[in-house]
C-alpha cells in the first residue's frame, strides 16, 4: 500500500470536465485550450528541424538560441535583462516551472501565500514539499489582490507568495500600483515570489501586464513563469520557461534535471526561429478581446452577471439569478441535459466556497462559441423544467 502524499486531492477538475463532455458530446468551453490550430508556419518549423535531425537531447536548461531570443524579447518588453545562460530554463509547461520552483524553495514547514481562487496545482505543490499554503481570498468587488489581509498573513514562517496576473480564472490584472503594494510589503525580508504570467500576451481593454520582471526589487527573488502554448495555441506542445537571477535558477535547475532532465528539442528550434516575428504575440489581445466581446455580447440580455475579464482567455458567469444548485451540480446539468462543458469555480477554493460562479473558456472557433452560447441561453431559460431531476 501507497502512504498517499496527497490523500484529499481529487482528480483535476479539467480533467474531470472534459471527460464528461467527451462523454455527452457536449460543446468543451471548459478546459483552457483552443479549439483551432496554430499557425501553419510554426508547424513547418517543427517538421523542418525534425527532418534535418534535431531529434535528440536539448541541452538540461533549454536550447541556447531560444534562451536568448527569450532574454532579447523579456528586455525589449520589461527592461529587464536576464542572462541566457544562467537565467533562463526551458520546461516541459508551466506547470513543471511551477512545480520545480515550489519544489526548489519549500521545505517543511515553510508557508506560502496564495491568493484564492487559485489555479489547482498551486496548493498540491506546496503540500507535497511539505510546505503550508495559506489561503488569502480575492477582493470580491475587483478580484484583485487584498494586500492588507496579505500583510496581516506573513509571518516567520512566510516563505513565498505566489502571484498570478492576468490571473485565471478571474481575468483582472494586476497594475503599476500592486507592484508598488507588494514591492512594500517584501522590503525587509526572504520572501520569494513565484509570478505566474502565462496569459501574459492577453489583456484587454487598453490594459498593460506589468510583469515583476520589470521591478528591481521584485525580480531579484522572483520565478518568472510563462508559457508558449497560450501564446502560439499550443498547449499540447507543453513548452514553458522560468526567468529567475542566478542564484535561484541554480536552484531550480538542480530539481529541473531530475524532473524531466530536457523538454522536445524540435519544438525548442521551432520557437526560436518563430519568436523573429513579434506580431504573433503582439496581435494576440486583439485576437482574444473580439472573442470576448462576441460572447458577452450574445450573453447580456440574459440572467447571466459578468464583470468583463481584464485578461486570459476566461470568462467568469454568475448564475445566481438562474438556479439555486451549487456550481458543480450547475457544471454537470449544462453538460449532461443542454450539451456545453463548463467549469464550476469551486475547484479554484481551497476554503469552502458557496458561490454560484462557473468559468467558460473562450479561445474557440465563433461557430462554437455561438452554438456554445445558445445553449447556455437556452439552459437558463428551461432549467425550471429540471429541478426536480437536480
Amino acid at each position: 500500500m501507497i502512504n498517499s502524499k496527497l490523500p484529499n486531492v481529487p482528480t483535476s477538475i479539467f480533467a474531470v470536465m472534459t471527460k464528461m463532455a467527451i462523454e455527452h458530446n457536449a460543446i468543451n468551453l471548459s478546459q483552457g485550450f483552443p479549439d483551432f490550430n496554430c499557425p501553419d508556419e510554426l508547424v513547418s518549423l517543427v517538421n523542418k528541424y525534425q527532418k534535418e535531425g534535431f531529434n535528440q537531447y536539448a541541452p538540461m536548461p533549454g536550447i541556447p538560441s531560444l534562451r536568448m531570443k527569450l532574454s532579447e524579447k523579456i528586455k525589449k518588453l520589461y527592461k529587464k535583462e536576464y542572462h541566457p545562460e544562467t537565467e533562463i530554463t526551458i520546461t516541459a509547461g508551466a506547470t513543471q516551472a511551477i512545480y520545480t520552483a515550489i519544489t526548489a524553495s519549500i521545505n517543511k514547514g515553510d508557508e506560502v501565500i496564495l491568493l484564492e481562487p487559485a489555479y489547482d496545482s498551486y496548493a498540491p505543490s506546496v503540500e507535497i514539499n511539505g510546505g503550508k499554503p495559506v489561503f488569502v481570498p480575492l477582493l470580491k468587488e475587483n478580484n484583485k489582490p487584498d494586500w492588507d489581509r496579505v500583510k496581516d498573513n506573513i509571518t516567520s514562517k512566510t516563505k513565498m507568495i505566489i502571484v498570478n496576473s492576468p490571473h485565471n480564472p478571474t481575468g483582472s490584472v494586476l497594475n503599476q500600483n500592486d507592484i508598488e503594494i507588494l514591492e512594500e510589503i517584501i522590503q525587509n525580508s526572504n520572501i520569494l515570489i513565484i509570478s505566474d504570467e502565462v496569459y501574459e500576451h492577453i489583456v484587454f481593454d487598453g490594459e498593460e501586464h506589468f510583469s515583476l520582471a520589470s521591478s528591481e526589487e521584485l525580480s531579484q527573488r522572483s520565478f518568472i513563469i510563462s508559457s508558449f502554448g497560450k501564446t502560439y495555441h499550443t498547449t499540447g506542445w507543453k513548452l514553458g520557461y522560468c526567468a529567475a537571477p542566478e542564484h535561484l535558477t541554480n536552484e531550480f535547475r538542480k530539481i529541473h534535471q531530475f524532473i524531466v532532465f530536457s523538454v522536445n528539442t524540435p519544438v525548442q528550434y521551432a520557437y526560436a526561429e518563430f519568436l523573429n516575428n513579434e506580431e504573433h504575440y503582439l496581435s494576440l489581445s486583439s485576437f482574444y478581446e473580439r472573442k470576448r466581446n462576441f460572447i458577452l455580447n450574445l450573453l447580456k440580455e440574459t440572467k447571466f452577471k459578468f464583470t468583463p475579464a481584464k485578461g486570459t482567455y476566461f470568462q467568469l458567469l454568475d448564475y445566481s439569478n438562474i438556479s439555486d444548485l451549487d456550481d458543480m451540480k450547475f457544471a454537470e446539468f449544462l453538460t449532461k441535459e443542454f450539451g456545453v462543458a463548463v467549469i464550476p469555480l469551486s475547484p479554484f477554493y481551497f476554503n469552502n466556497y458557496n458561490g454560484k460562479v462557473i468559468r467558460i473558456c473562450f479561445a474557440k472557433k465563433d461557430d462554437v462559441l455561438k452554438e456554445g452560447m445558445m445553449r447556455l441561453i437556452n439552459a437558463a431559460v428551461q432549467i425550471h423544467k429540471f429541478n426536480k431531476v437536480y
